[in-house]
């Protein structure tokens, strides 16, 4: 009798109420389940009143004194009722290439929301002034005046960097939280920093990229530069640093949205690195 009054009040007599799908934490007052991979969230029994953050997948950085690509799109509702099941598809990074990178791919909550992927960082491999892609944040331009990458509309982030007119730097892609840097005469430029608005939710999941305490999600990529010229710094939220020379750069960190980096030249093409993978985190009061 006891237990049928407990799910009465949930919503449904004789039915258990619960919440399944993703990995569950709790934190603060709140449930969190968070979504790496493809799911579904299902929830029995009655209904939940939660905000969805969505994450798309960074784009992939090209080859060449390329530009860095732009961080995946976010997005998220808040006091949404959720009383089904619901599939969570989770975009991919984009590859980084030896020509231009590849954008990344879209992440989805169900029908409510889709989070873009991000805009591929610009190639130099056949010549300067090539433009970065367009995506929710924008990817960086190449050396040669190339220009930064449009942000989308709906807004889901920032536009990217423009190369420098000169054969040495390149620009940043784009971040959730800033436009990438334009490269200078002696910088590639940096990816633009990504949002941290959800900080106390990546605290809570152990998510994002923790930097000196503060979580940020979708930094852009940086980008590559010529011989020994700086390159640009991956922005803060997972956004992979570009190389000189002849060095591969790392890619953008999983599950943050994080553009891929361009790669440098020192007489050998070097494919730019590949976007970070994007996320799903459904919260509600515990």
């Amino acid at each position: 009798m006891i237990a049928n009054c407990i799910t009465a009040i949930n919503g449904i007599v004789g039915t258990p109420f619960s919440v399944t799908g993703g990995t569950l934490y709790t934190s603060g007052g709140f449930n969190y389940r968070v979504f790496t991979s493809n799911g579904t969230l299902t929830v029995t029994g009655g209904s939940i009143t939660a905000d969805i953050l969505v994450i798309g997948g960074g784009g992939g950085g090209g080859s060449t004194i390329a530009g860095g690509a732009g961080a995946g799109g976010l997005v998220a509702f808040t006091s949404q009722t959720l009383n089904t099941a619901y599939t969570v598809a989770i975009g991919s990074g984009g590859a980084g290439q030896i020509t231009n990178g590849a954008g990344g791919n879209n992440s989805q909550f169900g029908a409510l929301t889709v989070a873009r992927g991000g805009g591929y960082g610009a190639g130099g491999f056949s010549g300067g002034g090539f433009a970065g892609g367009s995506g929710a944040s924008g990817g960086g331009g190449t050396y040669g005046s190339g220009a930064g990458g449009a942000a989308t509309s709906p807004t889901q982030g920032f536009a990217g960097g423009s190369g420098h007119s000169a054969t040495n730097t390149s620009g940043g892609g784009g971040g959730a939280g800033a436009v990438g840097v334009n490269g200078s005469s002696t910088n590639s430029g940096n990816g633009g920093v990504g949002s941290s608005s959800y900080s106390s939710w990546g605290l809570a999941t152990s998510t994002g990229e923790n930097v000196s305490g503060t979580v940020f999600y979708a930094g852009g990529g940086g980008g590559g530069a010529r011989n020994t010229y700086t390159v640009g710094s991956g922005g803060s939220g997972g956004g992979a640093s570009g190389t000189f020379l002849s060095v591969t750069p790392l890619d953008a960190t999983a599950n943050t949205g994080g553009g891929g980096a361009g790669s440098g030249y020192s007489g050998t093409d070097i494919k730019g690195s590949n976007g970070g993978s994007g996320i799903v985190i459904v919260r509600w009061a515990v």
